[in-house]
C-alpha cells in the first residue's frame, strides 16, 4: 500500500497511530517524522504538473 494513502487514513482518522506504524512496518517513533513529512502529504501527479515546464 502507498504511504501516502496509509497516512492519508491516518489524518484523517480512520486508523490510529499504531495501525498506521503497522501498516508500513515502521516503529511509532518514527510516525510523527513521516507524518510532518511534506513530500509525503502531496500527490506525486499535482506535484509534477507543479514544477511542469511546458505550463
Amino acid at each position: 500500500m502507498d504511504k501516502r494513502k496509509v497516512i492519508a487514513a491516518y489524518r484523517r482518522g480512520m486508523i490510529n497511530v499504531q495501525e498506521c506504524a503497522q501498516i508500513l512496518g515502521i516503529d511509532i517513533g518514527q510516525i510523527s517524522r513521516l507524518v510532518n513529512d511534506p513530500y509525503l502529504t502531496v500527490d506525486p501527479q499535482l506535484r509534477q504538473s507543479k514544477h511542469s515546464v511546458n505550463g
